[in-house]
């Protein structure tokens, strides 16, 4: 009888190391793709409906406004490539549009004109790294970095009569965690984007405080 149960723990044992190995061995698939969304706070902070208008000044007076702000929140998508359990390193890529009209008011404030479809866009291209320091077969936690250069464009131009420049952006992952469910996972990540032309021009800062994103291993 004690030989049995000898026996059938000894089974018992390898079927529960067999699962655990079956469990963790996705953890180690080399790629990794997600896409996702984050949010237009610092976008939404600076540019946005005017909180005063002029009603005081003669109706010949003329005033022009940057009314009626939209912001399309950042969209992204994510290649990664795992070399060790806890390294990964590829390239992503960001896309996100502000959009607005331009309005001409007189003296006391009543519309004069309404120029719409006006807009800007920041698209971001950079390769990232991460370092995940917490693995489990349904949560990793991690941080990531990332530098690349940002196209900034859109309806308006610059001093020099650009519709379209080119700046230097860097994003930062200060803590992400990703729920893994087999190849699937969906991930939360907490962190900010940064993008500018010179000391003068910037174009995100702050930005993308908070990503959510949906992807795949294979």
């Amino acid at each position: 009888m004690k030989e049995k149960i000898y026996i059938l723990l000894c089974l018992l044992c390898l079927s529960a190391g067999t699962f655990a190995e079956d469990k963790w061995a996705y953890l180690n698939i080399r790629h990794e793709v997600r896409i996702g969304w984050g949010d237009q706070m610092f976008e939404s902070l600076i540019w946005h409906n005017p909180v005063y208008r002029v009603r005081t000044m003669p109706e010949s007076y003329r005033q022009l406004y940057h009314e009626n702000y939209h912001h399309d929140q950042h969209i992204w998508a994510e290649y990664q490539y795992r070399t060790k359990g806890w390294f990964s390193f590829g390239g992503m890529a960001d896309i996100s549009f502000v959009h607005w009209d331009d309005v001409i008011r007189n003296g006391r404030g009543e519309e004069i004109s309404r120029d719409k479809g006006h807009y800007f866009y920041n698209f971001v291209i950079m390769p990232t790294i991460r370092f995940t320091y917490f693995h489990h077969p349904y949560v990793n936690l991690y941080s990531g970095l990332g530098a690349g250069m940002d196209i900034n464009g859109g309806t308006e131009v610059d001093g020099k009569g650009r519709h379209t420049v080119v700046g230097f952006a860097v994003n930062l992952t200060l803590f992400g965690i990703s729920a893994n469910y087999e190849r699937w996972f969906w991930t939360v990540d907490l962190g900010s984007m940064f993008a500018m032309q010179n000391a003068n021009t910037i174009f995100m800062a702050g930005s993308r405080i908070i990503n959510v994103g949906f992807g795949a291993r294979f």
